[in-house]
């Protein structure tokens, strides 16, 4: 799984924090709803995520740090930096996540191609390899 790096040295999560009005352990509960297996996080792994210091950590899962993000209401890249081959599917999730707050249709906030209307024809050589 792909590792994220916490921004500024956990400055911008706990910034997020006292917005939210929201300690390390209250955070690490609040994580337990937006998991769908009500696990969470631990506190320790929120404060050392949020820390300063030797036990401060700098990288943690996707999912770790998105269950951070959507706890404190807080854009998953405002916080954590994300990998490029990550951010397309966190992008799809973001997209997913603010259709269903808006309750409209996912192609209402994401350009999708129209169907192809092409069609390719097969030369008499390719057609007689495969029979």
């Amino acid at each position: 799984m792909p590792k994220l790096i916490r921004k500024g040295e956990g400055k911008p999560l706990r910034d997020a924090m006292d917005r939210a009005h929201l300690t390390i352990e209250e955070l690490a509960q609040a994580t337990k709803t937006v998991d769908p297996t009500g696990k969470g996080i631990s506190s320790a792994t929120v404060g050392n995520l949020a820390g300063r210091g030797k036990t401060s950590r700098n990288r943690c899962e996707l999912s770790t740090a998105w269950f951070l993000a959507e706890a404190l209401r807080e854009p998953l890249d405002d916080l954590f930096i994300i990998p490029a081959h990550v951010s397309v599917s966190v992008k799809l999730k973001t997209a997913l996540r603010a259709a269903k707050a808006l309750d409209i249709p996912l192609q209402d906030l994401v350009s999708i191609p129209p169907h192809s209307t092409s069609t390719v024809e097969r030369s008499r050589s390719d057609a007689a390899h495969k029979a």
